[in-house]
């Protein structure tokens, strides 16, 4: 097995690693005091496309880590991206999402629209206020011809009281209501760690990625050649682990044991 001595860069996930909805989960700041001692170059990469990175920013600060917002990449950053290469300046996207999402297009010079008939392309990440106009009218721009985008294809996410819908239930409806199957920008598509590794300006082989789920953060990143460490405080357990065909590089309980591997390896 590889040594976690030669891990130089992590790519962290933040739901269902760092906290679960509202609670930070034990062990962060021993964690980041790991990293920064250690010197190992750090992205915080999420799916989850409804926070702005300076949001991100501003609660690891609350929680007394320091992190300058270009160490944050969230899946409603890498669709802006995306969209910037695929469609021409200014072009007209009708959004489903929350201020993540709509933070990042508007600054890459989108024109955010409310009715299908001049969307360019169909916008979807979570969005917790969703209603069924928002849905039919995305469906009609889709029908229409316009492109289907999605931020993340996570059909669940992590809260204290368990499992909610997650932008991949959005997704899935939509495929139903328009037989169109949506283009993924975030985990587990290998745009999505190409873009991460390019921020880092790292190897995919001295680069662990830390996540809580099999399908996006683990299999994404070993298909584009990633280490991987699952910690189970998110939405993999170790029953669905044992049942998978799928293993990650290394697995924890959780940050502080992580933290304690890694300390262990460093000085070893």
């Amino acid at each position: 097995m590889t040594s976690l001595t030669k891990m130089d860069s992590l790519i962290v996930d933040l739901d269902g690693v760092l906290w679960r909805g509202p609670e930070m989960l034990p062990g962060v700041n021993e964690f980041f005091d790991h990293v920064n001692r250690s010197g190992m170059k750090l992205l915080l990469a999420s799916n989850n496309s409804t926070a702005r990175p300076d949001a991100v920013r501003d609660r690891l600060k609350d929680a007394g880590v320091e992190l300058p917002v270009e160490a944050i990449l969230t899946s409603a950053l890498a669709t802006a991206a995306y969209l910037t290469r695929s469609l021409p300046p200014g072009a007209t996207l009708l959004m489903i999402g929350e201020d993540g999402l709509e933070h990042a297009l508007t600054q890459s010079g989108f024109n955010l629209v409310d009715g299908a008939e001049s969307a360019q392309a169909v916008v979807v990440g979570m969005d917790r206020s969703v209603t069924y106009d928002k849905l039919a009218e995305a469906t009609l721009a889709i029908r229409n011809g316009a492109a289907f985008v999605g931020t993340n294809p996570d059909r669940t996410f992590p809260t204290p009281r368990g499992l909610v819908p997650g932008n991949g239930s959005l997704l899935a409806a939509l495929q139903a209501a328009t037989d169109q199957a949506p283009i993924i920008v975030g985990k587990p598509e290998r745009r999505y760690f190409e873009l991460a590794l390019e921020k880092l300006g790292s190897r995919a082989e001295t680069t662990l990625m830390l996540g809580d789920r099999l399908d996006t953060d683990i299999q994404g990143a070993q298909n584009a050649g990633l280490n991987t460490c699952l910690v189970l405080t998110g939405v993999t357990d170790r029953a669905t682990l044992a049942q998978s065909s799928l293993k990650p590089t290394w697995v924890f309980s959780g940050l502080m044991e992580l933290t304690a591997a890694l300390d262990e390896a460093h000085h070893a």
